[in-house]
């Protein structure tokens, strides 16, 4: 596979920090779920989302179907994911998201589309899979433009740091892949970074590299919108070995 690299002018990112339990890769941002939102999640939490339990989530229990297991870590508004399952009806989709108001939009879609091949998760993704996911579970992981916290003294908070690289590697099966997706050039190169330092993860598109455009990404209007401002788009693709 060819080399992509998108070319940048931005410096090169400093070491990644260690992922601690008590620095988070998002801030809440409450007051702006509509009426329709909540009411949506009122109504279709019990048929979509997964309920709190101290016990593995049990894909088996959740889905009728054994196809692929995949995971969009922060769907935002629900847009990719919803299109994205729908054109996929063989595979099995976890979506896992904190903002109330992308859930509702997110339910609502899932509704109208009878997505009978996804379930949704309110909480922390880094909690998520750590006590939630058992090992081995997970074929495939989206991280499609996260938060990129470009100051520099936010980067810890950034979520794709080596603790969370070996979390991923856990939950993923021999096989399972990792897309990832940024407009950030300065966070694609610790996304880079991070992930080849994991012995365990194979780049698909060659040794720092960047991979072509991931084909089944849905194009949401955060992309357009960055894209229209004439912001580069940075794939990276790996493997679990």
């Amino acid at each position: 596979m060819s080399c992509h690299q998108p070319l940048s002018k931005e410096p090169a990112p400093p070491a990644a920090s260690q992922h601690h339990r008590g620095i988070r890769s998002f801030v809440r941002r409450e007051g702006r779920t509509t009426a329709a939102q909540l009411a949506a999640i009122e109504r279709l939490w019990p048929r979509f989302g997964i309920p709190e339990s101290p016990v593995l989530v049990e894909p088996k229990a959740l889905f009728d179907g054994d196809g692929p297991l995949c995971l969009e870590i922060g769907f935002g508004n629900g847009a990719a994911l919803s299109e994205f399952a729908a054109s996929e009806p063989g595979r099995r989709f976890l979506g896992v998201d904190v903002y109330t108001a992308g859930l509702g939009r997110l339910l609502r879609a899932a509704e109208r589309l009878e997505l009978h091949n996804l379930r949704l998760c309110n909480r922390d993704a880094v909690e998520f899979l750590r006590d939630r996911l058992g090992p081995g579970c997970l074929d495939e992981v989206y991280i499609w433009f996260p938060d990129p916290w470009p100051k520099k003294r936010h980067h810890k908070r950034r979520l794709v740091q080596p603790a969370f690289a070996e979390l991923l590697a856990e939950r993923l099966g021999a096989g399972g892949t990792v897309s990832l997706a940024t407009d950030s050039g300065d966070y694609a190169k610790e996304m880079l970074r991070v992930m080849e330092s994991d012995t365990r993860f194979e780049n698909l598109a060659g040794p720092q590299c960047y991979a072509p455009r991931y084909e089944k990404r849905p194009l949401t209007a955060f992309e357009r919108r960055g894209l229209a401002r004439g912001h580069a788009v940075f794939d990276l693709a790996f493997r679990r070995k």
